[in-house]
């Protein structure tokens, strides 16, 4: 009996040596595809054409934030903050979540002569993500020297993407989609 066992331990003992058996979590594909990661992504380009409105979405693996700007495409500058500044003032601005992604898109929100182009009923709450899986608050932070600040409160870090939709027609949007879990 002992000696069977042993053989089998030995037996074991090679396949893992020589990498037949792989752990499960090594194999395993991640969350819906996703290989996004959670750090800062960012262009550089720069728009004068104005945020016009904020709009969210649910999807089966993440949750996602719009952004629609009258014109072309806006650069942006999206990550996983600390604390969640406003530009300018410097003042803190809280969220619901476990944590905060800075928006920044490089667009105001105003036109050339300083009007409003996007006037939120709520600037705490600029679209209801009640029930969604991941985000817990958009909040307008500001729009200051040409670009708007958006709050992201979101359940945990997670991973996330950011990039420029043209069109329809004149109009762009800059989209932030936060993963549902890694």
């Amino acid at each position: 009996m002992r000696k069977k066992l042993y053989a089998w331990l030995g037996a074991m003992a090679l396949i893992l040596s020589l990498g037949l058996i792989v752990p499960s979590s090594a194999t395993a594909a991640p969350f819906c595809g996703i290989y996004w990661g959670s750090m800062a992504k960012t262009t550089s380009s720069q728009t004068t054409a104005p945020v016009v409105d904020v709009r969210s979405g649910r999807h089966a693996c993440f949750d996602r934030l719009v952004i629609d700007i009258r014109g072309d495409g806006a650069g942006y500058d999206v990550r996983y903050v600390n604390k969640l500044r406003a530009d300018g003032s410097g003042k803190i601005v809280r969220l619901a979540g476990g944590a905060d992604i800075a928006v920044v898109v490089k667009a105001p929100a105003y036109n050339r002569h300083g009007n409003a182009t996007y006037r939120p009923a709520d600037r705490k709450h600029l679209v209801n993500v009640r029930n969604y899986s991941t985000f817990r608050q958009v909040a307008f932070v500001t729009s200051y020297e040409g670009q708007t600040q958006i709050g992201l409160g979101v359940r945990a870090r997670l991973p996330f993407r950011t990039f420029v939709l043209d069109g329809p027609g004149d109009y762009s949007r800059v989209v932030v989609d936060v993963a549902h879990r890694w």
